[in-house]
């Protein structure tokens, strides 16, 4: 197996600088010529075993200094902020980040501490936003979070689409509805265990290709899915108007968002959906049984209930990846989700994973004093084969602690007790809450204390 040749110009020239010497002098020290050294310290030869022990000999040099995993992992660094949105069109090839990484590695750090300095701008403006309830799109965001801040900001109610799902699936049993609505629009079902997509539709030949493998309950919502861009594109495309998104990739994003909403909204219609939460108390297995439905779409369609005089129990939803990623989220109380960065890591949401299949329970106090009764479950969807991947997340769905006897999930539990609520925040950059054991960077807007001659759990105290 060959060796990894080792480019490593920029340690050279901090060694050097670090002795006062100039290219001459050090070339002389290390017993090789000038222009060899010049090239090693521009990255266009490798630095030989010979000058390594050159290093040691003449300037008892660490050679752990000359490992390569500063450099991967300042290039794993700049990958992940040229990830973000605001560099769409100027994203550098991996080959330019490793010269970067290697040639300029001040250069390299500098530019890491302005895009975090830009990043926690972005934090602290949309925390803000959350705060006063406004509306704008900041400039520089994706697609996908001017969609995500639409349906936020519309309060998850699409009211248009919600009554026509509701007139839809009114007209009958849910399945004797779906095979009207397909016969009237001439579209063949069929099922395949080798097409590789949940859902593909053929205009040509007007065909519908369900994956064999997808739950029921999956198959169903994709028929539905694809009825509303049939049956109903006048209707999403007018509310799409009103939407008024800045870019072509934000509508089409969003449209695809509308007709998730006519599914879930046909699956589980407003008016007796919301009349079987109450009277299963908000069950969501019971739920889930009576309207043939997952336990995510359950969870997501209860954040949906806020038809004008008809609204439900205010909850908060959102479904997390296993890095902590918040995937979707909505919430019509006063605990609200940051726009950048994960969940709190003391939410149970997380420790879902831990305990596949089973609901996690929690009270759970956030830093305003308000208290909630939070859900959470890890959910696992497979692949239909050995080999095939499983998508793992949890969800999680919650309400405050005043409707906490409206759900099941509150027997038992003695919501008097101010001791049994675990404090959580937010985000670590916007929760100003002291001596969590948990947090990861210190708060935006607070002084921090550091005590060179006492360490407590963190390395600073954050200020009253």
């Amino acid at each position: 197996m060959p060796t990894q040749k080792l480019y490593a110009g920029a340690k050279l020239r901090e060694v050097r600088m670090r002795q006062g010497l100039t290219q001459r002098a050090f070339a002389e020290r290390l017993g090789i010529s000038l222009p060899y050294l010049n090239q090693m310290e521009n990255n266009n030869r490798p630095v030989s075993s010979a000058v390594i022990l050159a290093l040691v000999q003449e300037f008892g040099f660490d050679v752990n200094e000359l490992a390569v995993g500063d450099g991967e992992r300042m290039v794993s660094d700049l990958r992940e902020a040229f990830a973000d949105p605001v560099f769409e069109d100027t994203t550098p090839p991996l080959a330019d980040l490793r010269l970067i990484a290697s040639n300029a590695p001040g250069f390299a750090h500098a530019f890491l501490a302005l895009h975090q300095a830009y990043s926690q701008s972005n934090e602290r403006l949309a925390s803000l936003d959350e705060a006063l309830g406004q509306s704008d799109i900041h400039p520089g965001a994706s697609p996908w979070e001017e969609v995500r801040d639409f349906f936020h900001y519309c309060d998850n109610y699409i009211d248009a689409v919600d009554r026509a799902a509701e007139r839809f699936s009114n007209a009958g049993p849910i399945d004797a509805v779906i095979n009207s609505a397909l016969e009237q629009l001439g579209v063949t079902l069929r099922l395949s265990s080798t097409d590789q997509s949940v859902r593909h539709y053929d205009p040509a030949t007007a065909t519908l290709t369900l994956s064999a493998d997808a739950p029921l309950s999956t198959r169903r919502f994709q028929t539905l899915h694809q009825i509303a861009l049939l049956a109903h594109n006048e209707l999403l495309d007018a509310t799409l108007d009103l939407a008024r998104f800045k870019s072509h990739d934000a509508r089409a994003i969003a449209k695809i968002g509308m007709a998730n909403y006519f599914a879930g909204a046909a699956q589980m219609p407003y008016a007796s959906f919301i009349a079987a939460a109450r009277d299963a108390r908000h069950d969501l297995e019971v739920l889930a049984r009576k309207f043939g439905a997952s336990l995510e779409q359950v969870t997501h369609r209860l954040s949906t209930l806020q038809r004008p005089g008809e609204k439900g129990v205010p909850v908060f939803f959102v479904r997390v990846d296993q890095a902590g990623t918040i995937t979707k989220r909505h919430s019509a109380t006063r605990l609200q989700f940051a726009r950048y960065g994960g969940a709190c890591p003391l939410w149970n949401v997380h420790s879902a994973f831990e305990t596949p299949g089973q609901f996690i329970r929690q009270l759970a106090e956030a830093p305003d004093g308000a208290r909630y009764l939070c859900l959470a479950r890890e959910v696992s969807q497979g692949g239909g084969a050995y080999r095939a991947p499983v998508r793992r997340y949890a969800i999680g769905l919650g309400c405050e602690i005043s409707h906490a006897d409206q759900f099941v999930y509150s027997d038992g539990l003695d919501l008097s007790d101010a001791s049994a609520f675990e404090p959580i925040g937010i985000s670590c950059r916007i929760c100003e809450r002291q001596g969590c054991h948990q947090r990861s960077v210190p708060p935006l807007e607070r002084a921090l204390t550091v005590d060179h001659n006492r360490r407590g759990t963190l390395p600073y105290e954050v200020a009253t």
